[in-house]
């Protein structure tokens, strides 16, 4: 693996854009007037780099080989590489099982931090030199416990803002427009994660339906921005335009003091199954890059047709260098990886958290404070990892999401039906407190990231307002997309008049959003559902460009209500640090940095082991305590909670040295109260039907 840059040369790259050249890193360096080409392959016995006219991305006009230097690198320096060059390398081989040379195929470089298309499936390299002025402006390094992540598709979050000019809608200066950013600042999220920006294809299988890859889960190269987020303007200027382009979001982003995280896919390649389009690394070496059996069938834990074989090292050098580009070149501040147990799957295919890629990632220096989020499952053996990842990762928490979604949504339609509960408050209780159960007293509360949607699956209104899914529109006849989406309607499917029906689905919105954004761990909004955005059903809109996933800005009243919550909710959440905190307390002593935790039921005692059990026990009261030292308060607040849909009446605990409760919040409110009503210890306030209500003890 090739080693970081030292500080001191990161600096200065952070000031001109400009590094000083590495001739031992693969890809193209520019030095001295010339280019320097390094590809490695183990298994190449010969390989060119083909040089193209300016215009016509057929007419080859050089063709040059390329030396083997050692260890599987071939190399070839030349005045031919300049700045805005366009390129392409082309490998030959033996033959085999798992050998996929083909000597007249055309293949994308791996490390290109430019490409230029000509058609479906015709893709050239290009030199860029990408010298960028970021003006000394710094990453915001925003603290895990304050972080709020905004999950968000760059193309649909601004393809319909009418405040942003139609020439920037739907790109990276789009998402950069002063603005987006009052918006998001307006919100108070700190970190903005875009769905996959690396230069992403459309699968052949979608191609043949009509359809497009919108999510854009299928990675052509992962060293280049995708081309099509660029204004026009970018992309007349090439490349180098396009880079530029990201460079300037990022820098105007960081400083609004806003953080960019990349959901990136390492796990598969747009190059499919073995009969797939061989566009870069299966044409210079399969066997080396893709998970695969002794005759070559392809093993494949991603459900995407192929699966890279990170056990080897070329694999995992690829990965890292990725991943210290984007961190230092372009100043990205973290990385959620997509399937990211197929990164830490070994040479025999089995996960381990201690895997050499996963630790490298952790302990390179040239990542240091970088955030790192895995989406902790696969499809294959041994997938499902949630909790399993070692301390500097980050895991999205899908059991926090199902038990939000059963306390809220499924336990409600159940009682509704049966007239019983099939759970109390303790599952629900665990996931407010930062799932002890899942991740350990090393790791803390905020190695999960707490959500309640994502791009995959409801949006929260359609969470609310739909028992199935509806995806006839993906041409997969609906069986596309979860089946099991712990979702309920509220009596009517999809759109309806019923009044009543309309108000108890925005509360069980406004339920949903508070628990997030009040619970221990670190909170994740998906873009819209801060509006109530809908898609009409799909729970897998990955294959629709249109405006079933654009964002759109036209709100009614009640849409302008719930942002007004999601809004106060966080902020709330950047006033109390007992809402945050960074490690579990421990029974009897003072943890630094975690809350201490007690537990009250509806008559103000304390919970009873029946009463965790009783699956009838639908309240709880919730209070947290920040402390500086044993006995020095410096914030508690108390949260009410109520799941079922029968009101009731709750007494406020007694609680030494509190001598009052200030409302700050409540479910049951259309639109947040302007006022605070204060409470004694002892006093009895009416709780109505599954809703929430959050204090401040005085």
């Amino acid at each position: 693996m090739t080693s970081p840059q030292p500080d001191s040369e990161a600096t200065a790259a952070r000031t001109t854009g400009m590094m000083s050249p590495d001739l031992d890193a693969l890809g193209v360096t520019l030095h001295d007037g010339e280019g320097t080409l390094r590809v490695w392959s183990g298994a190449a016995d010969e390989m060119d780099l083909v040089v193209f006219d300016s215009t016509d991305l057929d007419w080859a006009t050089e063709t040059l080989p390329l030396v083997p230097v050692g260890g599987g690198v071939w190399s070839v320096t030349t005045e031919l590489l300049q700045p805005g060059v366009r390129y392409a390398v082309r490998a030959g081989g033996p033959h085999g099982a798992g050998s996929m040379f083909n000597r007249g195929r055309l293949l994308v470089e791996p490390y290109s931090r430019g490409l230029v298309s000509g058609g479906i499936g015709d893709w050239r390299s290009v030199v860029v030199e990408g010298a960028f002025d970021w003006g000394g402006v710094a990453k915001p390094a925003v603290a895990m416990d304050r972080t709020v992540i905004y999950e968000a598709h760059l193309k649909g979050a601004t393809k319909r803002h009418p405040d942003i000019p139609p020439a920037l809608h739907g790109t990276y200066a789009g998402l950069a427009h002063p603005a987006m950013i009052a918006y998001l600042h307006s919100l108070g999220i700190t970190s903005v994660e875009l769905l996959p920006v690396h230069a992403f294809v459309t699968e052949r299988r979608l191609l043949q339906l009509g359809l497009t890859n919108y999510w854009g889960y299928n990675t052509l190269n992962f060293f280049t921005p995708h081309g099509p987020y660029a204004t026009e303007a970018s992309r007349r200027e090439g490349a180098e335009g396009v880079l530029r382009e990201f460079k300037a979001m990022v820098k105007s982003l960081h400083e609004a003091g806003l953080e960019v995280i990349l959901d990136v896919v390492y796990n598969h390649t747009s190059e499919e199954t073995p009969s797939g389009p061989p566009s870069s690394l299966r044409g210079l070496d399969n066997r080396a890059y893709y998970r695969q059996h002794d005759d070559g069938a392809y093993i494949d834990v991603t459900g995407c047709g192929n699966a890279v074989d990170t056990s080897t090292d070329a694999a995992s050098r690829l990965v890292l260098d990725s991943l210290r580009y984007w961190a230092t070149d372009l100043q990205v501040d973290g990385f959620r990886f997509d399937l990211a147990p197929t990164l830490g799957r070994d040479a025999n295919h089995e996960f381990d958290p201690d895997h050499p890629l996963l630790r490298a990632i952790v302990d390179d220096p040239a990542l240091e404070g970088v955030k790192l989020i895995a989406e902790p499952w696969d499809i294959g053996i041994g997938g499902w990892q949630t909790g399993s990842f070692r301390p500097g990762w980050h895991e999205w928490n899908d059991g926090y999401r199902d038990g939000v979604r059963n306390f809220w949504l499924s336990d409600i339609d159940y009682i509704t039906r049966a007239g019983t509960a099939p759970v109390g408050v303790s599952r629900f209780a665990t996931r407010l407190a930062g799932s002890s159960n899942v991740f350990s007293d090393e790791r803390g509360p905020l190695a999960g990231v707490n959500f309640i949607t994502a791009h995959d699956g409801f949006t929260l209104h359609d969470l609310v307002s739909y028992d199935v899914k509806h995806n006839v529109a993906n041409g997969e006849h609906n069986r596309d997309g979860a089946d099991t989406n712990r979702s309920f309607n509220h009596g009517a499917e999809g759109r309806t008049d019923d009044q009543r029906i309309l108000a108890r689905r925005r509360k069980a919105m406004r339920n949903l959003l508070g628990t997030l954004l009040l619970s221990a761990g670190v909170p994740m909004i998906t873009a819209g559902d801060e509006f109530g955005r809908t898609q009409r059903g799909n729970n897998n809109a990955y294959c629709h460009d249109s405006t079933l996933t654009w964002l759109d800005w036209d709100h009614e009243p009640w849409q302008q209500d719930l942002t007004a919550h999601v809004r106060h909710l966080i902020a709330l959440r950047h006033a109390n640090p007992a809402l945050r905190p960074s490690r579990f307390a421990r029974l009897g002593e003072h943890t630094p940095n975690a809350s201490e935790m007690e537990w009250y039921d509806e008559r103000g005692w304390t919970i009873s082991i029946a009463q965790w059990r009783d699956p009838s026990h639908r309240t709880l009261q919730y209070a947290a305590t920040a402390s500086a030292a044993p006995g020095e308060v410096v914030n508690r607040v108390l949260l009410v909670v109520h799941g079922q849909e029968s009101p009731i009446e709750v007494t406020l605990p007694e609680i030494d040295g509190v001598r009052a409760f200030v409302s700050l919040w409540s479910s049951a409110d259309e639109r947040p109260a302007e006022s605070a009503e204060r409470f004694a210890p002892g006093d009895v306030i009416g709780m109505p039907g599954a809703s929430m209500r959050l204090f401040h003890a005085e």
